[in-house]
């Protein structure tokens, strides 16, 4: 299974299902919903509060899946959809990593404000259904191995492109593999037509975005 197929569609949910392993029920899942974005590995990264139940778990055992399913189609058995297993740590980000998951979510400014500490997931394999035929696992060592776009980087490219855009699409984030963006609030992952490890290539697609309907 190609990693490029589960980076679309990890990218294109912004919402999914953390499972940890819960400390007052021992050997019982304790799934919870939670907001979150990538980092520039394509790790999930989310936050959470210390009086959470999920926190808790996580510090006494990283051991989670997540799960993700294609937003806006009811069909679930049919959608495409990705469970990752994983282990969760906490870290203290980097100021682009932190700006990074503001430009996502906003209001986790206050909750930065609060007890709420950043957390990420490392992979360690992916069980992807992209479609009927379509299914497979995918490796920590795939995972690893895919080209990465450092975040000052980024925020370059996204601050050019950014001004030749309609102020009704903004950028959230991109990627060699596509870009993150809200279009008249409206979030939405575009894909690239094939990978792009050079900057100057995702900057001048960037700067297309606006031409024609997402």
């Amino acid at each position: 299974m190609k990693p490029h197929l589960a980076i679309s569609l990890l990218h294109q949910c912004r919402h999914a299902a953390l499972a940890t392993l819960s400390q007052p029920y021992p050997g019982y899942p304790y799934a919870t919903a939670i907001q979150f974005c990538c980092d520039e590995r394509h790790r999930p990264i989310f936050v959470a509060s210390a009086l959470a139940e999920h926190s808790k778990n996580l510090l006494a055992d990283p051991r989670v899946s997540l799960s993700l399913l294609a937003p806006g189609d009811d069909a679930a058995q049919s959608a495409a959809r990705m469970t990752i297993l994983g282990d969760a740590e906490r870290f203290e980000p980097s100021v682009g990593v932190r700006q990074r998951l503001l430009r996502y979510t906003p209001e986790a400014e206050d909750w930065l404000a609060l007890d709420f500490t950043f957390f990420r997931l490392n992979p360690k394999r992916l069980r992807l259904i992209a479609g009927l035929g379509r299914m497979g696992w995918i490796d920590e060592s795939a995972w690893d191995a895919l080209p990465m776009l450092d975040t000052e980087t980024e925020q370059s490219l996204l601050a050019a492109a950014q001004a030749a855009l309609p102020a009704t699409l903004q950028l959230l984030g991109c990627d060699c593999f596509g870009a993150d963006v809200l279009d008249h609030g409206r979030y939405h992952r575009v894909d690239w037509d094939a990978e792009r490890q050079d900057p100057a290539s995702i900057r001048e697609r960037l700067k297309t975005l606006g031409q024609a309907p997402i």
